[in-house]
């Protein structure tokens, strides 16, 4: 079966002034140098011929790289359609202006909740007025903004004026996610995890909000995997539509994958992206449906979740072989219920998490 990527996330560094104790990224970092700029020209070519239209300019912080501007104009001059993920520490007038003349599409601001003491909390850093500072920047400079809220049990209770911050700002596209539990957020996961009781109030504020904004914003909400009954279609598939490189070149089927023991992943500094892509071990290990186990293989929800995600499976069992245990029909689901019975039987300190650092 032929396979073709549409996005390829840029993990540009892991370098960042925020400390997030959600943060996706690895708590230990790969070593090796970052890409040099040539190297991600290179990679941003290759990514084009293999069919990707979208790529994601991330990290870390993508403006701690100085050399963000040349890298956009690689992007635009290969064809792609580049959404620059930020904090936006570091997005002032001057270098939005160079950004958007190199060819920039599109800006995803990230926030952590809606006023300046919880939001700083949260990032471990004072930056909520610049954050509002260089949002308001963005459509004044002609740009599409979007907002990115990560939603856990210290700042769900404030979506609601999460939303009306978004509508102040002239966000076109809200996206809430729950908090993912890979990285840093696996590691404040008893901290991070919100109560049922508040799951369900926030998505009758989020069903509440898309209706009344449709047309004007167009509001996401990703539900919590640990309420749900059955698995996200985590990337489409694995090794189906997106691809990930991250600073030290190594190329993932998500951004998550290094959390599965045992994995090879190949090197843009090695290999063409085009042989990762279709003939690496690596993306070909959970591609398609003859891995899977029962009770995946003969479920009819087979080609639409994939079996969920391997990342999690692997970092709740142990196994990434095994059925998601998000999943009811999954024989390790008790995992996730002991997990969420816990979870609302207790009360969590905001004290109590781990800080992500930087590398």
């Amino acid at each position: 079966m032929n396979f073709r990527p549409y996005a390829l996330l840029a993990e540009l560094t892991y370098q960042c002034p925020l400390h997030c104790p959600y943060c996706s990224n690895p708590v230990g970092y790969p070593q090796g140098e970052e890409l040099s700029t040539g190297e991600w020209k290179r990679v941003f070519g290759e990514a084009a011929r293999l069919g990707v239209l979208h790529l994601g300019l991330s990290g870390g912080e993508p403006l701690a790289r100085r050399d963000l501007t040349e890298l956009v104009a690689a992007a635009r001059e290969a064809g792609l359609y580049s959404n620059l993920i930020t904090s936006a520490i570091g997005l002032e007038q001057a270098r939005l202006a160079d950004l958007k003349h190199a060819g920039l599409d599109s800006i995803q601001i990230s926030f952590q909740a809606d006023d300046s003491a919880l939001n700083d909390a949260i990032a471990g850093a004072k930056v909520f007025q610049r954050k509002l500072d260089a949002a308001r920047l963005v459509p004044e400079n002609g740009l599409p903004l979007s907002l990115n809220v990560v939603l856990h049990r210290r700042n769900m209770d404030q979506l609601a004026k999460i939303i009306a911050l978004a509508e102040r700002l002239g966000a076109i596209r809200l996206e809430l996610a729950n908090v993912q539990y890979y990285g840093w957020g696996h590691l404040n996961q008893r901290q991070l995890m919100p109560t049922r009781e508040q799951v369900e109030a926030a998505i009758t504020v989020a069903i509440a909000a898309r209706e009344r904004l449709a047309g004007k914003m167009d509001v996401v909400y990703v539900l919590p995997d640990y309420y749900e009954t059955r698995p996200k279609p985590c990337m489409q598939g694995w090794g189906r539509r997106y691809l990930t490189v991250n600073p030290v070149g190594h190329v993932l089927p998500c951004p998550n994958a290094t959390s599965i023991p045992g994995l090879h992943f190949e090197s843009v500094r090695e290999q063409s992206l085009a042989w990762i892509w279709n003939d690496s071990p690596c993306f070909n290990q959970f591609r398609g449906t003859a891995w899977m186990p029962l009770p995946c293989r003969e479920c009819p929800q087979r080609e639409i979740d994939f079996g969920g995600c391997r990342c999690q499976a692997a970092l709740l069992t142990g196994d990434a072989t095994v059925t998601d245990p998000v999943c009811t029909l999954s024989p390790q689901r008790d995992i996730v219920d002991r997990i969420v019975a816990g979870i609302n039987a207790e009360t969590v300190e905001i004290a109590d998490w781990t800080a992500r650092r930087n590398p």
